[in-house]
């Protein structure tokens, strides 16, 4: 089988970022000889299911593998500042690893550079690519089996959180603008709202009242970070388990991937995202509402987790905001949803209809859970604190 032969998987795919069709064949000889990768590898193949960058396994002579990734510049508009925060990230992790006795070619993402020095190599069809090593005899789950892999996760992004709590985060680029800012995406849903372009807001009074009544709660941990009450953190903003690699020896998760979103923000808003999602007793577009909760063993395995990894880096005004931000990141969820259902459902994929209105309610329906539930909530954090403290490593 010829170089040209092996790339038939990939050939005529579009591209994302100009949106005109590749000649991939002569791409992949372009891009594999940027990074000085073997221009005749022994495969290339399609890796992982990400739904945003092509990702491609690149297996050369010998047992060398390498991640190949085009970056999608339709949702990364800067794709050098994106890179610029992660070879800082990554380079900054290698050195605490290094540093603590760990092995960094497993416990972080290694960016492999191009030919002119650059982590990055812009194609001539402006379409940009970055090579990663491959971390072998590891997996990658998109659900949680057990308390323990959701245990496990949280380990890992308090991990996370601890190597990087000296980092200079200002320094980082916001690869995606406002990402996280609560009050500018409630500002987003009341101009859906009172636009009403899809003719859909007369059916679903309850759920805008619902959030209009939360008007002064959304600007909560804006407002704390505002004051320098919240200190800014490097904040990795997709804090699922699929972006924790799980080592297959020992079942513990070894390196957080899927950096794209590495930019400067609040620790809580990523514990809180991970609680939405991971300690959720329903799918997050389940239509009987009945099922929707937050389990609190969830909950608690997960605070044990990531407070574990922390290793005590958390202020106490980051312990006390915890349940604000699982509180904040599910109700900004819900408000996109509900947003993208007032203007059509043009942002969020749909399967059937009313489905990002589904997705809001539950998401709603956890925020009302969790409102209920602070104060077992705030005992969980409280008893899990006082641990870690007495044995933060």
């Amino acid at each position: 089988m010829n170089f040209s032969d092996r790339y038939d998987i990939i050939a005529d795919r579009k591209n994302i970022s100009g949106g005109t069709i590749m000649n991939q064949k002569a791409i992949s000889l372009e891009v594999l000889n940027a990074f000085c990768l073997d221009a005749d590898p022994a495969s290339v193949r399609s890796y992982g299911d990400g739904h945003i960058n092509d990702t491609f396994l690149v297996e050369v002579s010998g047992t060398d593998k390498f991640i190949l990734q085009r970056i999608n510049t339709e949702i990364f508009h800067h794709p050098e500042e994106l890179m610029e925060n992660i070879s800082g990230v990554t380079g900054w992790l290698q050195k605490k690893i290094i540093e603590e006795g760990g092995d960094p070619a497993r416990e972080t993402l290694n960016v492999r550079l191009a030919a002119d020095g650059k982590p990055y190599y812009k194609d001539n069809l402006s379409g940009y690519w970055r090579v990663y090593d491959f971390i072998g005899n590891t997996s990658c789950f998109n659900q949680s089996e057990s308390v323990e892999d959701f245990y496990q996760s949280a380990l890992s992004f308090g991990h996370f959180q601890r190597l990087l709590a000296d980092y200079p985060a200002h320094t980082l680029h916001e690869t995606i603008p406002h990402f996280h800012d609560t009050p500018v995406r409630f500002a987003d849903f009341e101009k859906a709202a009172a636009a009403d372009s899809a003719g859909r807001a007369d059916s679903v009074r309850g759920e805008i009242a619902f959030v209009e009544a939360r008007r002064e709660y959304v600007h909560t941990l804006a407002d704390r970070q505002a004051s320098g009450e919240l200190p800014l953190r490097v904040t990795h903003n997709d804090t699922k388990l699929n972006n924790i690699l799980i080592d297959n020896a020992t079942g513990k998760g070894i390196c957080v991937i899927d950096l794209d979103t590495v930019m400067p923000g609040l620790s809580v808003n990523d514990f809180g995202d991970s609680i939405r999602f991971g300690a959720s007793t329903a799918a997050e577009d389940e239509q009987d509402l009945s099922k929707v909760s937050c389990s609190l063993e969830l909950f608690e395995a997960y605070t044990k987790g990531f407070l574990k990894g922390c290793g005590g880096t958390l202020t106490p005004a980051e312990l006390d905001s915890l349940i604000d931000g699982a509180i904040m990141m599910t109700l900004e969820c819900g408000m996109r949803f509900l947003a993208d259902h007032l203007e059509g459902d043009h942002y969020f994929k749909i399967r059937r209809e009313n489905h990002n209105l589904d997705r809001a309610r539950t998401q709603f329906k956890l925020v009302k859970d969790m409102e209920e539930k602070r104060g077992q909530m705030e005992e969980i954090i409280r008893k899990v604190a006082a641990e870690v403290q007495k044995n933060p490593r």
